[in-house]
C-alpha cells in the first residue's frame, strides 16, 4: 500500500503529527512519503492507495486558508471511495470544532474515513499524542 501524508504546519506541531503517522503506517508495512500541501496537488495526491491530511485549526476554527483549504477543495470530488485519515492540531480552543467539520465534510464527500473521525491534539503533541498518531497511521496501512 501507498500513502501519501499531505500536511501543513505553522509552528511544526502538525508536522510532528505527520511524521509520527508515517512511522505509524511505515511501521505497518506501507510505502510511504511525507509531503508539506505545496509539494503536491490534487491530481497527485489522488495516485495514492490512501491519504494522512493534516492541517491545524486557524483563524476562528477553520483549515488553513491560502493553501490548505484550495488543495482540499481541489481534492474532495476525488475521495469518494478512497482511504483517508485527518489529523491535526489547535490551540483555541479545547474543542477542536475545525476537525469536527473537516470529518463531515471528508464523510459527505464518501471517503472511507479511517476511525469515523479526524484524530486533534491540543498544542503541542506529547508522546501519548504522537503514539496517537501512529497509531492512527497503522490503522490506515491496514485498513
Amino acid at each position: 500500500m501507498k500513502i501519501g501524508v499531505i500536511y501543513w504546519s505553522g509552528t511544526g506541531n502538525t508536522e510532528m503529527m505527520a511524521n509520527a503517522v508515517a512511522e505509524g503506517a511505515r511501521a505497518a508495512g506501507a510505502e510511504v512519503e511525507v509531503m508539506t500541501v505545496s509539494e503536491t496537488d490534487a491530481a497527485g495526491a489522488l495516485n495514492y492507495d490512501a491519504l494522512a491530511l493534516g492541517c491545524p485549526a486557524m483563524g476562528a476554527e477553520q483549515l488553513e486558508e491560502s493553501e490548505f483549504e484550495p488543495f482540499f477543495a481541489d481534492l474532495e470530488s476525488g475521495l469518494k471511495g478512497k482511504k483517508v485519515a485527518l489529523f491535526g492540531s489547535h490551540e483555541w480552543s479545547e474543542e477542536g470544532q475545525w476537525m469536527d467539520e473537516w470529518t463531515e465534510r471528508t464523510l459527505a464527500d464518501g471517503a472511507d474515513l479511517c476511525g469515523g473521525a479526524g484524530l486533534k491534539i491540543f498544542s503541542t503533541p506529547d508522546e501519548e499524542g504522537l503514539e496517537k498518531c501512529r497509531e492512527l497511521g497503522k490503522a490506515l496501512a491496514s485498513v
